[in-house]
């Protein structure tokens, strides 16, 4: 495919933001916190995401994912928001689509629009019956993203080829689809694709080692924006002003990135609550009991970037 990378000046950048999930002394779930979280992202102007990988939701029981759609209906009022339709299976499983198509129900009930996770059974199929299986998802969906995750984040996850891309692209009930690669050039086929057959259609950069993919016009939904959606939401407004300040904020947001988001890759929620306890918005920086644990030493660097983030923002 010829792909020709066009900056896209002023702009309106479509921002989502997953949701940390926190936790407290003893390991619970603070609930007060991510209530605060989840406000805070709304009134920022990003639309939220629960139940992703941000928010533990391959590690969460299916009680605590249901209290986060319960709180997340009651605290969005009808406001859009995202919520991950995720099926947990073994290597070898077949496609469990009862499963998914009750998730996406659960979803919708709340007033959420499902985003549909990876499973084992999911991507080792075949690319017609992958396909398939997202059609089938689109008979109880009024609308849904998809969404391919690459294996640092997750081992059932799949980078799916341009024609799976494309086919999914077509269905109707399909409206977009967050990208992990963490590649561009990955992610600039998919624009091109999308212009081409589809320019309604949101591609959502996952790559929070490329946020300024925006500029080429991606939009995002980021589990780096749960650390600032303040100073995203301000990145994004100067980005349509044409305001060159654009420039300098997102450089400091790619630091904090490139940081958090090392291997072992998922260790950039402890680096999130770490973050979030640095800015005085969590009281307790643990992470989940099963999440990677990133060394106390982190939070003196984590420091200086809050530092020179809030010298960017004031």
């Amino acid at each position: 495919m010829n792909i020709v990378k066009k900056i896209q000046s002023k702009r309106k950048i479509l921002g989502m933001s997953a949701i940390l999930l926190p936790f407290d002394q003893q390991y619970q779930v603070d609930w007060v916190a991510f209530r605060n979280h989840f406000t805070r992202t709304m009134e920022a102007g990003l639309i939220p995401a629960v139940n992703m990988d941000t928010g533990y939701v391959n590690l969460i029981g299916e009680a605590t994912k249901q209290e986060v759609l319960n709180q997340t209906q009651e605290l969005a009022a009808g406001t859009p928001f995202l919520a991950g339709a995720y099926v947990g299976d073994q290597p070898g499983a077949a496609f469990n689509d009862s499963a998914y198509l009750r998730a996406c129900e659960q979803i919708q009930e709340c007033g959420g629009t499902p985003i549909i996770f990876q499973s084992f059974g999911l991507t080792q199929q075949a690319e017609a019956e992958v396909v398939n299986a997202y059609k089938t998802i689109a008979t109880v969906c009024e609308t849904f993203y998809a969404f391919e995750l690459g294996k640092m984040f997750a081992p059932f996850g799949e980078i799916y080829s341009l024609d799976v891309y494309a086919e999914i692209m077509k269905i109707p009930q399909c409206v977009g689809a967050k990208h992990s690669s963490l590649k561009r050039d990955l992610e600039w086929q998919r624009l091109a694709l999308r212009d081409q057959l589809r320019p309604e259609f949101k591609v959502l950069t996952g790559n929070d080692l490329a946020i300024d993919m925006v500029m080429y016009g991606s939009d995002y939904l980021l589990g780096l924006s749960s650390f600032s959606p303040d100073a995203f939401a301000l990145r994004d407004r100067y980005w349509l002003e044409g305001d060159d300040r654009f420039y300098e904020l997102n450089d400091c947001l790619q630091y904090l990135g490139c940081f958090a988001f090392r291997a072992p890759t998922s260790g950039y929620k402890h680096n999130a609550a770490q973050f979030l306890k640095l800015r005085e918005w969590l009281l307790c920086s643990n992470p989940h009991p099963k999440g990677v644990i990133r060394p106390e030493s982190d939070v003196a660097v984590l420091k200086n970037i809050a530092e020179q983030l809030n010298n960017l923002i004031q």
